[in-house]
Formats: C-alpha cells, sequence, structure tokens
C-alpha cells in the first residue's frame, strides 16, 4: 500500500496537463480506518474511527458552462463528461457515481452549484475496507464547498457526501465513514455520536506507549453494494421496529436478554451485535481517555469475534489474520470496515510488529491466500485545502 497521499504540486500539474489551464485549488481528503464501532453508524450508534494518511487529492477549477467534466489517475480512459442539470440517480455509472453524485446532492439541497473540471489522484486502496469511495466524495464536497462558497459546516457536509452515496450511487452506509473523512483531526480518533453528529477527539497516542497499529489489507475486495450489507442494514431495522424503539442504539446491555428473548432468531444475533459494539466503542474511549491504549487489545478482538459470529460478516482471510496476529504477539486484533474482506487491524507492541506482520504473511502463504499487504494507522488531519 501506499503510504502517503499525492502530492498536491503533482495533481495540480497533472489537472493542467488534462484540462488546459491551471486548476482554482487543490483538496485532499483521507481514507479512514475505524478503531471500533462497526456497523453501529445506521443504527444511530457510536463509533471510533481515525483518518489514514492515504487520501483522495483533488485538483478543480469552477466551470461557468454547467458541464462537470471528471478524471482519474487510476481509473485509465478520458474524461467522464456530463451536464450538471442532467445529473440523477441512474445517469453516471463506475467511479465517477460518487464524485458526480455529490454534486447532485448539493443540488438537491437546492444549493446553487455548478460545474467544474476536476482531476483526482488517490492512495487510499479500493475494496479494503479503509473507505476509498469517502475519500473521494469528501474531496469533492470540500472542494465544491470552497469553489462554490456554500457556507456549510461539516457535519453537513459529511451528510452531503452519505447522501450521494445512499441516493446516487445505491450503497445503504451510515455516516460514519464521510464524518471520519471530513472531521478527524491529527494525533486524535473521533468518537462519533452517529444520531446527533455530535463529535468528540480522543487523543490517540500509540508511540508514546511503545505501540503500533497495524492495517492488515487481506486482498479479498469487498462491495457493499451487492445485496448483503442492505440485508443486515434492513435486519436492523426490522427489529427496532418489532421492539418499539426508534433505533438499535436505544438498547442498553441491560436490556438485551429480554430483547432477544423477544426477536425471531435471524434478527436476535444482529441486534446483540449492535447493543454489544456500542458498549465496547464506549469502554474504549474510558481506556484512551485514561491513558491506557494498551488495555484495547480484548476489546478489538471481543468486536471480531461479534462481528464473525453474530453479524456474520468476516471472511477465513480476515479471519485467519486476526488468530494469526493475536498469536504472533498483537495485542488484539479485528476486522475493520464493512467486511466481506477488506482489512483488519491489529495493535501491537512496536518491537513486535515485524514479527506480526511476518507471521500474518506466513499463515496466508500456508492457506494457499495471496500475500497481505500492511501499513501503519497513524491518526492524521481530516479533509482540507493543501493547494
Amino acid at each position: 500500500m501506499t503510504g502517503t497521499a499525492p502530492e498536491a504540486s503533482a495533481v495540480g500539474r497533472a489537472f493542467a496537463a488534462v484540462h488546459g489551464r491551471a486548476p482554482d485549488g487543490v483538496w485532499a481528503a483521507p481514507g479512514r480506518v475505524n478503531l471500533i464501532g462497526e456497523h453501529t453508524d445506521y443504527n444511530d450508534g457510536f463509533a471510533l474511527p481515525m483518518a489514514l494518511p492515504q487520501a483522495t487529492v483533488l485538483a478543480a477549477r469552477r466551470r461557468d458552462d454547467g458541464l462537470l467534466r471528471l478524471h482519474s489517475a487510476q481509473a485509465g480512459g478520458g474524461i467522464a463528461e456530463v451536464a450538471v442539470a442532467a445529473l440523477a440517480p441512474g445517469a453516471v455509472s463506475g467511479w465517477a457515481r460518487y464524485p458526480a453524485g455529490v454534486v447532485w446532492a448539493l443540488r438537491e439541497r437546492g444549493l446553487p452549484v455548478g460545474g467544474a473540471d476536476v482531476h483526482l489522484d488517490s492512495s487510499v486502496p479500493t475494496g479494503a475496507g479503509l473507505s476509498s469511495s469517502a475519500a473521494l466524495e469528501c474531496a469533492v464536497a470540500v472542494a465544491y464547498e470552497e469553489l462554490y462558497a456554500l457556507g456549510l459546516a461539516r457535519p453537513e457536509l459529511a451528510r452531503v457526501a452519505q447522501y450521494a452515496e445512499n441516493a446516487f450511487a445505491g450503497v445503504p452506509c451510515g455516516v460514519m465513514d464521510q464524518m471520519a473523512s471530513v472531521c478527524c483531526t491529527e494525533g486524535s480518533a473521533l468518537h462519533l455520536d452517529s444520531r446527533s453528529l455530535d463529535v468528540r477527539q480522543v487523543p490517540f497516542d500509540l508511540t508514546g506507549h511503545g505501540l503500533r497499529l497495524l492495517v492488515l489489507d487481506t486482498g479479498v475486495a469487498h462491495d457493499l453494494a451487492d445485496g448483503a450489507y442492505a440485508a443486515r442494514r434492513a435486519g436492523c431495522e426490522r427489529a427496532a421496529g418489532l421492539l418499539g424503539v426508534a433505533a438499535l442504539r436505544d438498547l442498553s446491555e441491560a436490556e438485551l436478554p429480554a430483547a432477544l428473548a423477544a426477536l425471531p432468531d435471524g434478527l436476535a444475533p444482529l441486534v446483540r451485535h449492535v447493543v454489544t459494539e456500542n458498549a465496547r466503542v464506549g469502554r474504549t474511549v474510558d481506556r484512551l481517555t485514561a491513558g491506557e491504549p494498551e488495555a484495547l487489545g480484548p476489546l478489538l478482538t471481543a468486536g471480531h469475534a461479534s462481528l464473525r459470529d453474530d453479524y456474520r460478516v468476516s471472511c477465513a482471510e480476515t479471519d485467519l489474520a486476526v488468530e494469526a496476529s493475536v498469536a504472533a504477539g498483537a495485542l488484539g486484533a479485528r476486522m475493520t470496515g464493512g467486511g466481506f474482506g477488506g482489512s483488519v487491524i491489529a495493535l501491537v507492541p512496536a518491537a513486535r510488529a515485524g514479527a506480526v506482520a511476518g507471521a500474518v504473511a506466513a499463515a496466508f502463504a500456508a492457506a494457499g491466500f495471496g500475500a497481505p499487504s500492511v501499513l501503519e494507522a497513524v491518526p492524521s488531519p481530516g479533509a482540507r485545502r493543501i493547494g
């Protein structure tokens, strides 16, 4: 995996080569890794993501003729061009539906936005559960916010980007990925209340405690638009309705046994995961606030077991990465992201980082899996102008 974001100057030069003129500015929006709090955001719950150094970097220039012209360094091919006035769900396909969807979502809010020339480059791996789509959406959102002087606060930009992914790209995600991309700060994890969008920056200093957080990309790409994600979300909403609560976030751990007894077998495991995962977020924040990041390991591993056994969004590769990491000395590990592939995070003593990464690679080779990629998760700044 690439360790840093593309340079602003290089993206600006590429923009000029593609579009024949200089950009008005260059913006960046990071991918994210979620420390704990998976599949809780669309249940109005809590999460604790952090931004990564890997980011989508976007150069853009406002157009006054109503055309949106999009070019990607990763996608290959030419410029995808569409009239802003013609934007509607289904009108744009492939990677371009994510940036185009943000422009459409801004217009749906009645905001006076028009066209732009755009060139983007990204170091966020796709399909790895690190929110490459949210990084792309949020880069467009912060660029358009400035190009058209929209005056939107960060949570509003996140909602716009989420709406674009839900209604335009067809992925029924919650808001956590977009909030992480626009609201995270360097050196901290973001304690997010997905209902109110209240956030708290929680200091996340691993280096000072002799720890590292590894991201192990299994190489199994996931596609949250394929229906399995939507089925779990629908199951949670049905369970909340049966239990008479607005969302599963409204159930406490103390209420869980009675709630499980009242639900059909197929829904009870989903509810158990969401309620216990929300509680794990709270305990993780408590440990970080107390300056005890080394105590997070069991919480991470318990979260993975819940995702594997109750939510059933893990796979053989992510399970093996967790098992091999812990056996090699990780304090804890879990799948991160929506699931069905993607990445695992492992909290490791700094002196064991190489051994843990090597053990996972050896386990994958023995199982006949492709070699995993490894990066270190470092809490990084959220979306911003960089040029």
